[in-house]
């Protein structure tokens, strides 16, 4: 995979998320692109650039966010940037095996999705993640409340969703977090 590919796909984010500061912004994809790579190196054996490509992408086509069918901004930024047929397929399936609620009690089959999947919930959990969640939760005009409930109805279920063992270890600090976080509130509330 090329370098050129890599910034393409980071000015396509860039662009496409400009003036988004819901909690799905570039920036969360270029950190769920960074978590990626870092579960990643504990598997040699996966395939870095269906990896790559997944993880920046894997919101351009996010239900809360776009219109769109069939993946239509993934798949057609991919092609325009002459990705095969068949690698497109890969990193669809791969996109959409990311989501939390629409992937309950599923487990992704390959372990570059394992990796993906991973790599976004690790974004929805500790400092970012609770930052996320009123970001979020303000834009969508909800209560402290409302935005509270979002820990326990998603985040703090996430740890013991994780598929990789790199996962789970960076999971740990950030659900601890959470959760003092929400000691803390509770006690200041």
């Amino acid at each position: 995979m090329s370098e050129q590919l890599i910034n393409n796909t980071i000015s396509y984010i860039k662009a496409l998320f400009a003036g988004n500061a819901d909690g799905h912004d570039a920036e969360h994809s270029f950190r769920v692109y960074k978590n990626a790579l870092a579960i990643a190196s504990g598997y040699p054996e996966c395939d870095l650039s269906l990896i790559s490509l997944a993880s920046l992408l894997h919101d351009v086509d996010d239900h809360k966010l776009f219109h769109t069918e069939n993946n239509s901004n993934a798949r057609t930024f991919l092609k325009d940037n002459g990705i095969s047929k068949d690698r497109i397929e890969e990193i669809v399936t791969i996109i959409n095996s990311v989501s939390f609620s629409k992937n309950k009690g599923k487990t992704p089959e390959t372990i570059e999705a394992k990796i993906v999947q991973d790599a976004d919930r690790l974004d929805a959990m500790g400092a970012i993640g609770i930052a996320r969640t009123f970001a979020y939760g303000g834009k969508k005009g909800r209560s402290l409340e409302d935005s509270v409930q979002h820990f326990y109805d998603k985040l703090l279920l996430l740890r013991d969703t994780l598929n990789t063992d790199e996962a789970k270890v960076l999971a740990d600090k950030r659900h601890t977090f959470m959760e003092q976080f929400l000691e803390e509130l509770k006690e200041e509330l």
